[in-house]
């Protein structure tokens, strides 16, 4: 879509929520310089920012919930519900309990993630969007924390695998307080998640080096490593993008480039430009590592 791409509403809205976590993690670092943990505030600058423009925006964005909600099938009454979260005049000091939580030194920090996430997960402080705030807090404690260098490790992904256990893991906590099962299944998600993300960087670190040698066998120019890092960069871009940041100056040399790359096969058009539609390239063997894909180009 950053690149000219036209989609359909439903597409376009999903696209919408990553480009807002995106966004919030953003703001999130903006406001950790000036209070180096996590607060009630945060939470709504988040939430806010996540609802922009997408399910749940007119659900009182960035503001704690005053009426009470619970958990269920779609179109479920409370009594039907498969969980009803505190009242709305206790969410306030239920808050306060896991903010300084949240914030404690505990010995051992990923239990302390785990107790965390299902906390405001069980407090449910928002009307919707508590799902979305809860799992980008989980990169966000990391880094305030120090285990991470950039807020950029996401769940989602295994969450998403294992949503069926992920929510009975979390039901069990209110149903029968069993806190065990509940840090068992999280830190396996953790452990899980980092090793398909170690073997993913792994990948993408050594196709970074045999590009490299690729593009400058097949170019032959002094701009392959800028169009490559473009690449790694945005493996989805156009042409305007392209020289924009790549530092190629010239078109007609951007164009060339990009022709041999794509008779080897490097590189593909995804869409051929048409009046102020500009072209769009693909860059498929990055595409497919972020996408697990199999299949490769060579």
């Amino acid at each position: 879509m950053e690149a000219g791409e036209k989609q359909d509403k439903a597409k376009e809205n999903d696209i919408t929520e990553i480009i807002n976590y995106r966004k919030a993690i953003t703001a999130s670092l903006e406001i950790l310089k000036s209070r180096p943990f996590v607060h009630s505030n945060m939470l709504k600058e988040l939430h806010k920012v996540l609802l922009s423009g997408v399910r749940g925006e007119n659900k009182a964005k960035g503001e704690f919930r005053k009426i009470q909600n619970f958990i269920g099938p779609y179109g479920c009454t409370q009594e039907m519900a498969v969980y009803v979260p505190p009242i709305p005049e206790n969410v306030q000091d239920c808050l306060r309990d896991w903010e300084r939580y949240v914030n404690n030194d505990e010995q051992e920090g990923l239990v302390q993630l785990a107790v965390m996430h299902a906390q405001f997960e069980i407090i449910h402080p928002f009307i919707d969007g508590n799902g979305r705030t809860g799992r980008i807090l989980i990169p966000i404690f990391l880094f305030q924390k120090g285990y991470l260098k950039k807020p950029v490790f996401y769940l989602s992904e295994y969450l998403e695998a294992n949503r069926d256990a992920y929510y009975e893991a979390l039901r069990n906590i209110s149903k029968s307080n069993d806190w065990q099962g509940w840090v068992e299944f999280f830190l396996k998600a953790i452990v899980e998640q980092s090793e398909r993300n170690k073997l993913k960087v792994g990948k993408i670190l050594d196709l970074y080096k045999d590009m490299k040698k690729n593009f400058c066998d097949v170019t032959k120019s002094r701009y392959h490593i800028k169009i490559l890092d473009t690449f790694f960069k945005k493996p989805i871009i156009n042409l305007t993008m392209l020289l924009s940041d790549s530092g190629v100056f010239n078109r007609k040399t951007a164009i060339q480039i990009l022709d041999k790359l794509a008779k080897k096969g490097y590189v593909e058009i995804l869409k051929k430009g048409s009046g102020s539609s500009p072209t769009i390239y693909i860059f498929p063997a990055l595409i497919n590592i972020i996408e697990n894909k199999e299949e490769s180009i060579f």
